[in-house]
C-alpha cells in the first residue's frame, strides 16, 4: 500500500505582537516549523533562513533522510553565522527548528528548540519531540511536575537553538506511519497555550485543510500572546482518490509575512508594562546591543579576576618561609623557592654567620633545594637547630683534639724517662699570647 500526505499550514502574528517571527512549510515530503527568537535582532530572519535551507528537501528522500535533515540544519546555522558577520545588528538572532521528511512509510524527524511535533493515531496524541528548555530539564530531573512546568516563570527559556554561534545538535528520530495518522508541527504559541486534549480534539475533528485555522483560532482565543504557526498533515492511501490540498505552502516570515512596514502595522492590545518574554527566550545567546562594549568589559573583568588571583597568590607566597643559602651562608628567606620571569617570589630575610661549607653533604644539598617551613618562627628554630648541631659537633671535635694532644704529650714524657732525661713542661713566661676566638667559636660561644 502506497501512502502520501495531505497537508495544510497557517501562521498568524497573533493579537499582541507587531511582527511575525515564525515561519512554516508544508509539502508532499517536508513539514517544518521555525520560531524565530531575537526581537530587535530579527528572529524573522533566522526562521526564514532555516525554512529556506530546509524546503529544498521537499522531494522523494533517499536512505539518508535523517543525515540530510541534520545537514540542512547545520547549513542554516552556518548561513546565520555569515549573516551576523555581515550585519552585527543581527547578533543575537536564532530560531527553533522542527522538521520532518515523509519517505512513504514513515517520517524522519529533526528537532532543535521548543517548537513541537505530534502524531495523532486512534484519537491519542503522541509527542515526537522533547523541548530543549530549562523547565524541561527540571521535569527530566524530577524537580518539578509537568503541570508546574506549564506555569513556571522561566518556561520560555530555550537551551538549544539554531543561532550561528552554538552547534545546533538536533535530536533525530524516525517514526512509522499508517493511513489515518495525522501529523502536527507547531510553534509554542500554539502548544504553549492549548492542552494536549484540546489539540487532539481539533486535530481529529476537522478536515485537514481546516485544522491549522482551527488550532490558530483556539490558541488566540485561549490567550496566546505569541505568534502562532501550525503545519498539519494527514497520511492517506495514494490510491483512495483523495484530493491533495494544493501545492507546497510557505507561511509566516519565510513567505514575506514577517516584519510589516509602519503603515501596515495594526494596533493590537498590549500591556507596555509587561516585559516581552520573547526577548529573554534563548539563554545562551550573547546580548544584542553594544557588543563591542560588553566584550571589552568582559575582557577587563577577566583580566581583573586573573590579576586578583595572581595578587592573592603572591600575597600567600609572602606568608611562606624557607631556609636556604645566601653568599655561602645559611639564610632565612621569605616567600617560596621558585620565581616567575617578571617577579621574584622570595627575598632574604636574614643571613646567619653559619657557613654552608662546614656542614655535611646531606645538609648542604637540602639547603641548596631550600628547606620549607610554615612560618618565620619555624625558620628561626630550624636555623638554631643547624647551628646547635654544628656547635655540638665542633665541641666534640675540639675535645677529641685536646685528648689526642694530651696522649701525645704523655707518650713523649714516658719516652724521656726511659732515656734518663727530664723533659720540662712549659710553664709559660711573663708574656702571655692570647689567640682571639674565630668567628665560628664566637658563634658557638653565643649559644
Amino acid at each position: 500500500m502506497s501512502l502520501e500526505l495531505r497537508f495544510a499550514a497557517l501562521s498568524d502574528v497573533g493579537r499582541v505582537r507587531q511582527d511575525n517571527q515564525d515561519s512554516g512549510y508544508a509539502g508532499p515530503h517536508l513539514l517544518a516549523v521555525a520560531d524565530g527568537v531575537g526581537g530587535a535582532a530579527r528572529g524573522d530572519i533566522a526562521s526564514t533562513t532555516a525554512i529556506q535551507q530546509l524546503r529544498g528537501l521537499d522531494q522523494a528522500p533517499g536512505n539518508d533522510a535523517l543525515e540530510t535533515l541534520a545537514g540542512s540544519i547545520h547549513l542554516a546555522h552556518n548561513r546565520l553565522a555569515d549573516l551576523v558577520a555581515d550585519d552585527p545588528e543581527l547578533d543575537g538572532t536564532s530560531t527553533t527548528t522542527t522538521a520532518m521528511i515523509f519517505d512513504g512509510t514513515g517520517v524522519n524527524v529533526a528537532h532543535v528548540g521548543d517548537s513541537r511535533a505530534y502524531l495523532l493515531r486512534d484519537g491519542e496524541l503522541r509527542p515526537l519531540t522533547k523541548d530543549h528548555t530549562f523547565v524541561q530539564s527540571l521535569v527530566d530531573d524530577g524537580r518539578i511536575s509537568e503541570d508546574e512546568a506549564k506555569v513556571h516563570p522561566h518556561r520560555n527559556l530555550i537551551l538549544r537553538a539554531v543561532d550561528g554561534v552554538h552547534e545546533p545538535d538536533p535530536d533525530l528520530s524516525r517514526v512509522e506511519v499508517q493511513a489515518g495518522d495525522r501529523l502536527l508541527l507547531c510553534s509554542d504559541g500554539c502548544c504553549g497555550t492549548l492542552s494536549d486534549a484540546d489539540m487532539a480534539e481539533l486535530l481529529a475533528g476537522e478536515d485537514i485543510a481546516y485544522v491549522p485555522g482551527a488550532l490558530v483560532a483556539a490558541a488566540l482565543d485561549a490567550g496566546s500572546t505569541d505568534n502562532v504557526t501550525v503545519v498539519a498533515a494527514e497520511v492517506v492511501e495514494a490510491t483512495d482518490g483523495a484530493e491533495a490540498v494544493g501545492t507546497a505552502l510557505t507561511v509566516g516570515a519565510a513567505a514575506g509575512e514577517g516584519r510589516p512596514t509602519t503603515s501596515t502595522i495594526k494596533t493590537r492590545p498590549t500591556d507596555a508594562a509587561v516585559e516581552d518574554p520573547e526577548a529573554l527566550r534563548y539563554a545562551p545567546l550573547p546580548p544584542r546591543r553594544f557588543t563591542w562594549l560588553r566584550r571589552s568589559a568582559a575582557v577587563v573583568i577577566v583580566l581583573a579576576l586573573i590579576a586578583a588571583v595572581l595578587y592573592g597568590g603572591y600575597r600567600w607566597t609572602q606568608t611562606r618561609y624557607y631556609v636556604g643559602v645566601s653568599a655561602d651562608k645559611v639564610a632565612i628567606y621569605q616567600g617560596v623557592n621558585w620565581n616567575l620571569p617578571v617577579v621574584d617570589l622570595d627575598e632574604v630575610h636574614r643571613v646567619t654567620a653559619l657557613p654552608v661549607s662546614v656542614l655535611n653533604q646531606s645538609t648542604r644539598s637540602n639547603l641548596d633545594d631550600g628547606i620549607p617551613v610554615t612560618s618565620r618562627t619555624a625558620a628561626e628554630h630550624k636555623v638554631d637547630a643547624l647551628i646547635d648541631d654544628f656547635c655540638t659537633q665542633r665541641a666534640a671535635q675540639k675535645r677529641a683534639e685536646a685528648a689526642k694532644k694530651k696522649r701525645e704529650q704523655q707518650a713523649r714524657e714516658k719516652r724521656s724517662r726511659k732515656k734518663g732525661t727530664t723533659t720540662k713542661r712549659s710553664t709559660g713566661s711573663n708574656t702571655t699570647t692570647t689567640t682571639p676566638p674565630s668567628p665560628l667559636d664566637q658563634l658557638c660561644e653565643a649559644r
